[in-house]
Parts: C-alpha cells; structure tokens; sequence
C-alpha cells in the first residue's frame, strides 16, 4: 500500500501542499497514481524528502534541489559537484573572514587624530575603494556613514574617520556581513575606540561558518545513503589507493 501525501508529511513534519510542491520541483521522484488518480508515495520518496529536508540548512534551497534533481535524473557526478562547489565556497567565505579579520584589527587600531590626507569626494573615495558611487550612498542611508556637506554645492566631504569607517564597511560586506552587524562595529569605534564588537562580529562569522558545516555534513550524510539505496548491500564506490 502507497503512503498518501499526508502520510510523507507527517514523516518530515511539513504540510501536504509542501510535498506536492517539492513534487513538482522535482525535489521528490515522480510518484505512481492509483487506479483512482491518488498519489501514491513509497519508502524511496520518504528518503528524498528528509535528505533534501537535511541537505537545504547548509546548502540552501536552491542548490539542495540541483542536488535532488541531478539524483533522481541518474546524473551522480553533477551532483558531486555541486556539493563540492558549495563546500569551496564555505572555504573562500572562511578565507574572507580571515583576511577581514586581520586587516580590520589594523584599521581599527589607527588613531583618527594621526590618519592624513585630504577629505575626498564620494567618487574618489568609490574610485579608492574599487566600489560604485551608490554603494556609499546606501551606507550613508543605513546611518554607517556621516559625510560632511561642501557649503553651496552640497558635495559630500568625507574626512580621514569617515574614509577609515568605509574601509571597515567594504571589508566587512566582502565578507557578507549585514549592516546591523557592522553598526556596533563602527559605534563602538566613535564612542570609545573600542575594538570589542568588531571581535564579536568575527566571531559570530566564524560561528556561522561552523554551523554551516555542520548542517552540510548532516545532508550529505544522508545523501550518500539515498545515492547508494540502489546499490547490492556491501557495496561501496571503488576510490583509488592514494
């Protein structure tokens, strides 16, 4: 007897319509119809369910459902791939971090009083920092930055604390931080000089990274039994020797 919609969504804890729609997605294999019309699922479509289910956290919906369409379509290797492709992407985010981690404890080490140089204006400092002239528009939107205003033709004006907090701001959106992340940051820095939220922010980076991690190993843990449900017990892919 095939299980009912309602039966594989109780198993994953999601609602019918959800199954359905992974249905369509192809998320899940195409499920045979009852001689009256009624989806009937089976133990093949509960293994799809729950490893796409545990795959989504650390790879995110869109690559999770490659990764099960290139499964149910027989194409293993571009399903390596993929895996693959997001694992190298955690890696360059943790490298990001890294590198953010280390220029920005030396940019917020610097005294504003000592930093020299002539204000500029918000193409030159764009120009500078290799980034479009909207991007600093939209971080002064977001309160980040303050520039001063040329009398008469109203040009933004950013001085050396102001050039210093946009450095920080373009290090760490690289490294795909959110604004509400990078305002402490910056706060902190004006009121005090203090580097403690900047430690944070890092810190919470790294956090997430691992946490990433975590739920990749958990999906793909799964994967590997769905991959190999077909396969004669005891079998295993043949690995060359190192």
């Amino acid at each position: 007897m095939g299980l009912r919609p309602v039966d594989l969504a109780r198993r994953a804890g999601v609602s019918t319509q959800l199954v359905r729609n992974y249905e369509a997605a192809g998320i899940l294999p195409p499920a045979p119809r009852s001689d009256t019309g009624y989806r009937q699922y089976g133990p093949e479509h509960v293994s799809a369910l729950l490893t796409y289910r545990a795959l989504a956290p650390g790879f995110g919906a869109e690559t999770a459902t490659e990764i099960m369409r290139a499964v149910h379509d027989g194409d293993e290797p571009h399903a390596y791939r993929l895996v693959d492709a997001a694992h190298a992407a955690l890696h360059e985010q943790r490298l990001a971090t890294d590198a953010a981690s280390e220029a920005l404890a030396a940019l917020a080490a610097e005294n504003v009083d000592e930093l020299t140089g002539p204000s500029l204006l918000v193409g030159e400092l764009a120009h500078r920092l290799g980034i479009r002239t909207s991007a600093l528009r939209v971080w002064e939107a977001a309160g980040l930055l303050a520039p001063a205003r040329e009398p008469g033709t109203k040009y933004r004006r950013y001085g050396p604390e102001q050039v210093r907090d946009a450095r920080i701001i373009h290090m760490l959106r690289q490294g795909r931080y959110y604004f509400e992340q990078i305002k402490p940051v910056l706060d902190g820095l004006r009121r005090t000089g203090s580097t403690d939220a900047l430690r944070t922010a890092i810190a919470e980076r790294r956090a997430a990274h691992d946490r990433q991690t975590k739920a990749m190993l958990s999906g793909t843990a799964l994967l590997h039994q769905l991959i190999n449900q077909g396969q004669p017990a005891g079998s295993a892919p043949t690995v060359p020797a190192p």
